[in-house]
């Protein structure tokens, strides 16, 4: 494959950079593993045979180098400054459930369950595409997706939003938040 490594970077560095992102949640933690995912990349571009295989062999390294430092800093926290929280009063968000309980929800996955959740959700790579990338049978990833989805579900309704999970908000928004999850959380809602 004969390409500029710096046009590849161009085109690559937002999803590899999105996936970073979701995992460690830490916008510098991400751009310093999205550099290493593409340093990486310099040095085996000569094994990439197409765009397509260009494309899985990023989003599998990106995935897993964000698992291995997701795994790191269970071992050793990092703590800065702008992570701690501020004394003054939260600002209103109009919109809770899809803002922060949703996502904090992800986080809290297991590493393999929230790749898929990720590269699904985020990445919206279908079952085939996923098992492609994490090289695993496509009957686990959706057994993945299924379990997880039912897991996410029961953690919905354990955070007080019963009244969400069975569709009954009067918010249009949080309704449709809870029948996107219902939904294995593809857009029904506009």
């Amino acid at each position: 494959m004969e390409r500029d490594f710096g046009e590849i970077v161009r085109e690559h560095q937002s999803m590899v950079y999105s996936i970073a992102l979701r995992f460690v949640r830490n916008p510098e933690a991400a751009e310093e593993m999205a550099q290493e995912v593409f340093l990486h990349l310099y040095r085996n571009l000569a094994n990439i045979e197409s765009d397509i295989h260009l494309t899985q062999w990023l989003r599998r390294v990106a995935v897993h180098r964000a698992i291995d430092e997701t795994r790191r800093r269970k071992v050793r926290p990092r703590v800065g400054l702008e992570d701690a929280p501020e004394p003054s009063s939260p600002a209103e968000e109009s919109d809770p459930l899809l803002s922060g309980i949703l996502d904090r929800l992800v986080r809290s996955l297991p590493e393999r369950s929230r790749a898929i959740v990720v590269m699904r959700y985020q990445e919206d790579l279908d079952p085939t595409e996923i098992a492609r990338t994490l090289n695993m049978p496509v009957g686990t990833v959706k057994s993945h997706l299924h379990r997880t989805l039912g897991l996410l579900r029961e953690k919905l309704a354990g955070t007080g939003r019963g009244a969400i999970k069975a569709g009954k908000s009067s918010s249009p928004q949080l309704r449709c938040a809870s029948e996107d999850l219902g939904g294995a959380m593809k857009g029904v809602c506009e």
